[in-house]
């Protein structure tokens, strides 16, 4: 008896040990959250996603132009931003949804984006039912109309959402922005280095060829027609990147109403007029027939030239060196 007591004695001891050293394990790789996996990494333990968020790694916190606090994943999958689709495929995102107007998106992207669908903000934002089922894991709006009318607070519980005051202001400061929150700083870096590089040597070919020379931006659409400012889309990528001088029309606005009486006033060597997206095509045989309009010098001089609204109404890097090269290839020639 007193054999079979010592034997179960040992037995229970070694099973006592065994729990013990076994609750010893677990602590230590509680302690360190690379343990258990061979690469060095945690595993996907519901500890460690609630720190990581559903992209992967840490989240980050960002506030917006507005103020709003923003919890952004490291490294987004899923992102709705309409009208910035130019500076998401110059870092190389691929939107799950694209903005549209009436069927009309940006169309010189379309190579890019055939496989992502368009939506229809001609009138306003989507409901957010629409955008909830696009599954977004960040939302970014490129302007302060796109947040208005109560969207803000909506599509903040559909995904995290950060709002720009106006992208479009300034394509380069808002490319680095769209950088930190993509993750992408690196290429946003080295596009924007890129994008410098080619405009300072497109402005030397254009000071060589017509130094000290005004240019005008001409929109013709079905509202009416205007002449396009120096901070102004277009009119930003003429004046304020190539150096070309503006019209006394425009200047210190960012756009001027054109009418066929202040014609005779269009004091420019050079005019790019385009027909929005088609829509214009009355209003721009109305001036280009008129007696004013064939006095104006950069007329008699063949300085006149109808350029593609698609990418020249267009908002990004993309846009603005497609504009850098065609304005090299008419001028600079």
């Amino acid at each position: 008896m007193r054999n079979s007591f010592g034997i179960l004695n040992k037995i229970v001891t070694v099973k006592v040990l065994a729990v013990i050293c076994t609750a010893l394990m677990l602590t230590a790789c509680g302690a360190n959250p690379n343990a258990g996996s061979a690469d060095g990494k945690s595993g996907d333990t519901s500890a460690s996603a609630a720190l990581t968020g559903a992209a992967g790694g840490q989240e980050r916190t960002f506030t917006d132009e507005f103020g709003h606090t923003v919890k952004v994943p490291a490294s987004p999958k899923r992102v709705f931003a309409p009208y910035l689709e130019d500076s998401l495929t110059k870092l190389g995102v691929t939107p799950v949804a694209q903005w549209s107007a009436g069927g009309q998106g940006n169309s010189y992207l379309k190579e890019k984006l055939s496989q992502v669908p368009k939506l229809d903000f001609s009138s306003g934002a989507p409901s957010p039912e629409v955008v909830t089922e696009l599954q977004p894991d960040l939302i970014i709006l490129q302007t302060e109309s796109y947040a208005s009318n109560g969207v803000y607070e909506k599509y903040s519980k559909i995904a995290p959402t950060y709002v720009f005051k106006n992208a479009s202001s300034d394509p380069a400061a808002s490319l680095s922005k769209l950088g930190e929150l993509l993750g992408k700083t690196e290429e946003a870096k080295q596009a924007l280095q890129a994008h410098d590089k080619k405009v300072q040597e497109a402005k030397a070919k254009l000071q060589q060829a017509a130094p000290g020379k005004k240019a005008a931006v001409i929109r013709f659409a079905s509202r009416g027609v205007s002449l396009m400012g120096g901070k102004y889309l277009a009119g930003a990528v003429i004046h304020d990147k190539l150096g070309f001088g503006m019209s006394k029309l425009v200047d210190g606005k960012n756009s001027a109403a054109i009418s066929l009486e202040v014609l005779p006033d269009l004091d420019v060597d050079y005019i790019f007029m385009m027909n929005q997206y088609g829509q214009g095509t009355e209003r721009m045989k109305e001036i280009t027939d008129s007696p004013f309009w064939k006095k104006i010098p950069a007329v008699q001089a063949g300085h006149a030239y109808e350029v593609n609204s698609e990418y020249w109404l267009g908002s990004g890097m993309i846009a603005d060196e497609m504009m850098i090269d065609d304005v090299v290839k008419l001028i600079a020639k």
